[in-house]
């Protein structure tokens, strides 16, 4: 008894969910419980953000609160993620096109988690309407860019389930849409921020560098996991943790400080709250009344008209 610990540590994970046999094959190249620890970990880092984010909200108006509850919505989702990868769930066998000698990737088939990318086709949109709407985008610019932001994702999963070469087809189609996402990020968002003021286009600058840098790197981690079976799944799970970090939550950090002075109104963001008075209902009466020919003296503001509202 004096020999044994008061608290004995014990992830069971690995074993209570199987032995990785998943859709008539088993993986043999796969996480160890020491890769199960370090996703319980990002699931709680991701997990307390959500927390913080929602809390942080309540300092806010509730008109002024769309920037909180995105940032929030984007590390409740990758929390539930890492959570499924913790419990070595979401996840399937792949045969790697490279068999590798190296005994931490030596094996018949690669265990590929889908769950990534369920979390990043969720997140990532909500990651660019964070850093688009911070410059005051056109909404037909954000939807866009969301559109291509899929396919890059999508194109990913695609590729890390094909088994033949033809995955790294599907990864130039991915990094194709990647430059045109990284385009609008340090070029078309930085000329509307820096439009709108110095503060928001120095928040944007700081929020939208960052993001670009860290999305540049995604690649270089799937090349070496599931393109080319280069690292073991547990190192695998250190690179995405690693850069699941500190674009998610570092970032949310950085664009709810940045956001703190600014009027979403400033943006192009106009949300009325249930207690407001009926401004811009009484502004479509006026503006019916002068169509049909009635002279009200009310004249409407070119900004009031041409904003995006939400």
């Amino acid at each position: 008894m004096a020999n044994q610990p008061l608290l004995k540590r014990n992830n069971d994970a690995i074993h209570a969910n199987g032995n990785h046999f998943v859709n008539g094959a088993a993986a043999d190249i796969a996480i160890t419980s020491h890769g199960s620890d370090w996703y319980w970990t990002v699931c709680a880092v991701m997990a307390v953000s959500t927390i913080v984010f929602i809390g942080l909200s309540f300092t806010k108006p509730r008109s002024h609160r769309l920037f909180h509850y995105i940032t929030a919505a984007i590390t409740m989702v990758a929390s539930i993620a890492y959570f499924t990868m913790g419990a070595d769930l979401g996840e399937t066998g792949i045969r790697p096109e490279f068999m590798r000698t190296n005994p931490k990737v030596s094996g018949t088939l690669r265990e590929i988690f889908y769950v990534r990318y369920i979390d990043w086709v969720i997140t990532t949109p909500l990651l660019l309407m964070d850093i688009l709407l911070t410059a005051g985008l056109p909404w037909p610019t954000i939807l866009y860019t969301v559109l291509i932001d899929e396919i890059m994702i999508i194109t990913g999963l695609v590729g890390a389930l094909v088994t033949s070469s033809y995955k790294w087809g599907y990864f130039v189609f991915g990094c194709a849409a990647l430059l045109w996402v990284g385009w609008t990020l340090v070029w078309t968002g930085r000329k509307h921020a820096a439009a709108i003021g110095s503060d928001v286009s120095r928040t944007y600058l700081i929020v939208g560098t960052w993001t670009a840098f860290l999305w540049f790197l995604y690649p270089i981690a799937w090349g070496l996991s599931e393109g080319g079976n280069v690292i073991s799944p547990d190192s695998e799970a250190v690179f995405y943790g690693i850069l699941d970090i500190l674009a998610k939550p570092v970032f949310g950090a950085l664009l709810i400080w940045g956001h703190r002075n600014i009027e979403p109104g400033r943006l192009g963001i106009h949300i009325r709250d249930y207690d407001e008075g009926p401004s811009y209902t009484s502004g479509t009466q006026n503006l019916e009344k002068a169509a049909n020919g009635h002279n009200t003296g009310v004249t409407t503001d070119g900004a009031t008209t041409s904003g995006a509202t939400v």
